[in-house]
């Protein structure tokens, strides 16, 4: 047993160690600015003075989660990639510290753009959620698969083009018999919300296959050791 709590002791003792330095080095910047405008696009309704309808409000929030997942797009940007690289923490592990901090700043950066939303005009709550989470999380997983398949220090400014290029185009472009974009009285908004749910499981599970350590890394580490 007093080995069992040495090795917790000591996995959490490193944990609270890489927590400090990680969150210094999170894009606050990026994010706060892709906040602060999300949430003028949340207000915008409640700014007019005339009459606003269900489908403005609506796509005021869409804006919003658009402009915040661009902010998010830049998550892991690190300058001191390749330094971090050859540290034994598992790339999932880094990713993850990187997420972590910034998992509560969204959940109240969303409830505020919501609540700023008039209530008479605000759309179904648990739609538009689902609809901000993939966005989010197809920018995470944008820049998982960038960190991945390049070298750069600085994946988000294209990745986070890449996603407004890709949300513009679906916008203008999708097929109406896959309609993403729909109002919550049209008869097809369940179908929608169907494939936004198939949209979040695969950018999660890309996010989660770009966290793995390449393969050559594993061989190398492990030959290294080896020696």
């Amino acid at each position: 047993m007093r080995g069992v709590s040495g090795e917790t002791n000591r996995a959490a003792g490193a944990w609270r160690a890489l927590v400090r330095p990680v969150v210094r080095t999170l894009p606050w910047r990026a994010i706060g600015v892709a906040g602060g405008l999300g949430l003028l696009f949340a207000a915008a309704p409640r700014l007019m003075e005339e009459d606003v309808s269900g489908r403005l409000a609506l796509n005021a929030l869409r804006m919003s989660a658009l402009a915040f997942a661009l902010g998010a797009a830049f998550l892991l940007d690190d300058p001191a990639r390749h330094t971090t690289a050859v540290v034994p923490t598992r790339r999932a592990v880094r990713h993850t510290l990187r997420l972590a901090p910034v998992v509560p700043v969204t959940a109240l950066w969303w409830t505020a753009a919501l609540l700023l939303v008039p209530a008479e005009v605000r759309p179904p709550v648990g739609g538009v959620t689902l609809e901000a989470a993939a966005a989010l999380a197809l920018a995470l997983a944008g820049a998982a698969f960038a960190v991945r398949r390049s070298d750069g220090t600085r994946p988000g400014p294209a990745v986070a083009g890449a996603l407004f290029a890709t949300a513009v185009s679906a916008f203008l472009l999708w097929p109406e018999r896959w309609a993403l974009f729909v109002a919550p009285g049209d008869e097809r908004w369940a179908a929608a919300h169907d494939r936004w749910t198939v949209l979040l499981c695969a950018a999660l599970a890309v996010w989660a296959v770009c966290g793995a350590e390449p393969v050559r890394r594993r061989i190398g580490g492990g030959l290294g050791a080896r020696s």
